[in-house]
């Protein structure tokens, strides 16, 4: 499990590297009156990072030359000389051969474009933001803070907004505009079509449905943005349906819907596909195993991603082939193993009415705390809730099950119900049935029909399964 993670996170960080699309060439000359820095830095954002592209050298005059024979792909690209200055612009739908011009006292406040409308309207709107801003930061320090909480932050955020909204309605096709649409929530109706209102639960439907219908997805530009634009949002996005605990059956279409509005832009696309799975391979959610079974099967197994090396699609179908198999409400596979004692068990015929399947060996630390704890929890449930356990030991050499013996002895986990085994001979490679690549692992099995009722199990939240079941029993 760790490698395929790594392998996914080092194709994640390989993003930005894909190669541009050569057209006319960039040139875009940064004069900066009263410089002596010997260079300066562009790069660009993307997704939640930032990234140097390029450099230029010092003409002597304060005048710097960024030029290359490929396009720069559209976004939010920026100049530093890595210190203590710092100035973003736009390259977006025109041509990339323009000119900056400031001074050294303060680049944003100063500049000056030409041939670039995209430009020329970002810097005025960010000379009127700044405005904003100094007169907010000065009031800050002169007037009452509940004064100024009261009166003067909502007079401030008024001010943004309806700066944001003439800006908007001015130039609607510029990027900066588009950016800010990005980062805002649809208006949510008051009522359905057919008249009646919505209640909680519709508004949060509705929202979930409509999260991202004011962000061009179909765009390259929205992943070359500063985090708060595109990759907060969809973070944000996925955060709120696990707090709404919502289930696989309800993510999955939303997760597609998502992603396919993204398909025209191949980058975009790609980043979803690729950082979507990533969340849900991670994830300690047990039934999220299941949006990440869902979200390989349909891109990585059908060929749907851009750009990724057949080995690494070849690793993540076969593991989401085996977790498909691992999925609560599935069967689990049949396991025979024999006691300390040399007596054969199989967990199809366990006793009791529900059996706790566990992976774990003494010389992991996480087993070390975490099974004594499970086996306190399962102590106070056996009896009313008719448990039993099948324990294996996952590291069956000589010398761990001496300290396997030890641990068991020390920690009195000796009720005949909790059946303790040996992982060194079995029906089957339990390793790869179970997909066992670390330790402890902990499911709960339903013995009347063998199927997974829980996963990813720890001593609270077992116990706090447990409880429900006996809330449902009583």
């Amino acid at each position: 499990m760790r490698r395929k993670i790594t392998l996914l996170l080092l194709l994640l960080t390989m993003l930005p590297l894909a190669s541009f699309a050569a057209k006319n060439g960039y040139k875009i000359t940064f004069r900066v009156d009263g410089n002596t820095d010997s260079l300066i830095y562009m790069g660009y954002y993307h997704a939640q990072n930032r990234y140097f592209c390029d450099s230029a050298v010092n003409n002597g005059k304060g005048k710097f030359v960024f030029e290359g024979k490929e396009d720069l792909k559209p976004g939010l690209y920026y100049l530093t000389n890595n210190r203590d200055r710092f100035v973003a612009f736009v390259v977006y739908r025109e041509p990339q051969r323009f000119t900056l011009s400031t001074d050294n006292e303060n680049w944003m406040l100063r500049m000056s474009v030409k041939d670039s409308r995209e430009n020329e309207a970002f810097f005025n709107f960010k000379r009127a933001e700044e405005v904003l801003y100094q007169q907010m930061d000065e009031a800050s320090h002169t007037v009452d803070s509940a004064l100024f909480q009261s009166e003067y932050v909502p007079r401030y955020r008024h001010s943004l907004d309806s700066l944001r909204g003439d800006f908007i309605q001015q130039y609607p096709d510029c990027m900066l505009s588009r950016m800010m649409l990005s980062t805002k929530d649809p208006d949510i109706p008051e009522t359905h079509p057919d008249g009646t209102p919505l209640d909680r639960r519709d508004r949060i439907e509705w929202l979930m449905i409509h999260f991202f219908d004011n962000m061009p997805l179909d765009d390259d530009f929205i992943i070359r943005t500063p985090k708060q634009v595109f990759y907060d949002r969809v973070m944000e996005y996925v955060s709120d349906m696990e707090k709404l605990q919502m289930s696989p059956e309800m993510i999955c279409p939303l997760l597609d819907s998502l992603i396919d509005r993204a398909e025209p832009a191949r980058e975009v696309y790609r980043w979803l596909i690729l950082n979507l799975t990533n969340y849900y391979l991670q994830s300690r959610i047990m039934v999220y195993d299941e949006v990440y079974v869902h979200l390989v099967l349909r891109y990585f197994a059908t060929g749907k991603v851009p750009s990724v090396e057949p080995s690494l699609i070849d690793e993540q179908v076969e593991q989401a082939t085996k977790w498909e198999r691992l999925l609560v409400g599935k069967e689990a596979p049949e396991l025979i193993l024999f006691d300390t004692l040399r007596y054969a068990h199989s967990l199809h015929h366990m006793p009791g009415r529900y059996t706790l399947l566990l992976f774990w060996s003494p010389t992991c630390g996480h087993c070390r705390d975490i099974i004594p704890a499970v086996y306190k929890v399962y102590e106070r449930y056996a009896d009313s809730l008719d448990l039993s356990a099948f324990a294996i030991l996952t590291e069956p050499d000589d010398q761990t099950i001496v300290k396997w013996k030890k641990f068991l002895a020390d920690h009195q986990m000796t009720d005949a119900r909790w059946i303790n085994l040996n992982g060194g001979e079995a029906n089957v490679d339990w390793r790869q049935v179970y997909d066992i690549q670390t330790t402890p692992h902990i499911y709960l099995i339903d013995n009347k029909d063998h199927k997974f009722l829980a996963k990813k199990l720890n001593a609270s939240i077992l116990e706090n399964i447990l409880k429900i079941l006996m809330n449902k029993k009583e």
